[in-house]
């Protein structure tokens, strides 16, 4: 344990958080993917950062760019923890042209590349590549120790995937040993994995390196034109042809209660995104927020308990197999099946079935929503019925091939205007 415990504290964790997410719509028109809102009341980023904590890991730095303001608010207000003293931080490295004045971070190698300098000032061993923007619970030190037990160059973070979906990411082919002898982006004919011929070996974009390696594989890939300068693409293939890449399996980390599966999402599109919200309204959903023992670390705001009010015949305040989080009022409103983030405002005789309400929404007198995610700050109108029509819906709001209704508040004013 303590040779373990000696390997986390010889390590940090670097978190990508700077891309859009543009499959999320007008939900990441204000702010970058991973600062958008999950699970009540975290936000997407706070999973990786969880995990890298809970797993021992207190150096970590956060690369972002894209409207990166709400990200690095939410780390000031809930990540200011850390203590410089002892040698941990949050440390957040905006694109910020330190290479060259016409120069933003042009892929995910050289957001790292870009703040060399700055990891080397740290004085670590090893380096954990993070992306910020999906949901799931992982130790990261099973990984570290595998690492470093194989003698690897790269270990690489892997989901057991179906093979007939696997082409949606990048897919490795390994031998007996884990050891990975191909990698392909997005193949059209996924290899599978030894003994499983119908499951294929997807990449997480997790990944462990001895930063002395990578430090030199990223100094000799900036100065190559043909290279895009990002993992996937460039610097594992390069490993797996000519160095040592050792694949890691997801459910040998993956933190759960026994017997529950591996949960691991990307929530990059809208419906996805309302799935994995609703999913924590089932009586036993597979991604446990309430486990102490590794527990979502977030920012804790300031407010009161929730409030249920009225109680008369289609005037009750009331939630069914629903999530309600501090500071909401529901007053007279029928919830059922939904998720409500911090503040959510409701008035009488409104019903929210199977919705997704973010912070500080509003929704006045008489509304009927179902199947909907409702962006922050939105008033929903009085009388606005949505999910029950959805050629009337897609007149005024965004809606899914799957049929979830995306609602904003420009939207909104577009349908008021023409009433």
């Amino acid at each position: 344990m303590t040779e373990t415990k000696r390997l986390v504290q010889r390590s940090m964790a670097f978190v990508l958080a700077g891309g859009r997410g543009s499959r999320l719509k007008e939900l990441t028109d204000r702010r970058v993917k991973p600062a958008v809102y999950f699970g009540g009341k975290a936000r997407i980023i706070d999973f990786a950062l969880s995990n890298a904590l809970n797993s021992g890991i207190r150096r970590i730095s956060l690369a972002t760019q894209y409207k990166a303001h709400s990200l690095i608010r939410h780390c000031q207000r809930g990540w200011n923890f850390f203590q410089a003293e002892r040698n941990e931080f949050l440390d957040i490295l905006p694109a910020s042209q330190r290479v060259s004045e016409d120069m933003w971070y042009r892929g995910t190698a050289d957001a790292v590349t870009q703040n060399v300098d700055i990891i080397d000032s740290y004085g670590i061993d090893y380096i954990v590549i993070l992306a910020g923007d999906h949901i799931y619970k992982m130790d990261y030190e099973l990984m570290l120790r595998q690492h470093v037990e194989a003698k690897a160059d790269v270990t690489v973070g892997c989901l057991t995937v179906d093979r007939a979906e696997a082409s949606a990411f990048g897919v490795m082919a390994v031998d007996d040993n884990g050891q990975i002898t191909s990698f392909l982006e997005k193949p059209a004919d996924p290899p599978a994995m030894p003994g499983q011929p119908d499951k294929a070996l997807a990449s997480m974009g997790i990944y462990v390196f001895s930063w002395k390696f990578l430090r030199d594989l990223l100094l000799r890939d900036a100065e190559d034109p043909n290279s895009s300068h990002d993992f996937g693409n460039d610097l594992i293939p390069e490993i797996v042809k000519n160095g040592k890449a050792i694949a890691h399996k997801f459910d040998d980390s993956c933190v759960r209660n026994e017997g529950a599966p591996s949960y691991w999402r990307d929530v990059g599109t809208v419906d996805a995104f309302w799935s994995a919200n609703i999913d924590l309204t089932n009586f036993t959903p597979e991604l446990d927020l309430w486990d102490k023992h590794w527990p979502i670390w977030t920012y804790s705001e300031a407010v009161p308990p929730a409030k249920f009010i009225h109680d008369e015949r289609d005037r009750r305040g009331v939630a069914i197999s629903s999530m309600v989080s501090g500071g909401c009022i529901i007053s007279g409103t029928e919830v059922r099946n939904s998720l409500l983030y911090t503040n959510v405002h409701t008035n009488s005789y409104a019903v929210l079935d199977h919705a997704v309400v973010l912070p500080d929404v509003v929704v006045n007198r008489s509304a009927r929503l179902r199947n909907c995610v409702i962006d922050r700050g939105v008033v929903v109108p009085t009388g606005l019925v949505v999910g029950e029509d959805p050629t009337e819906d897609s007149k005024f709001f965004r809606v899914t091939e799957k049929g979830t209704t995306l609602i904003t508040q420009s939207m909104v004013n577009k349908w008021e205007a023409a009433q």
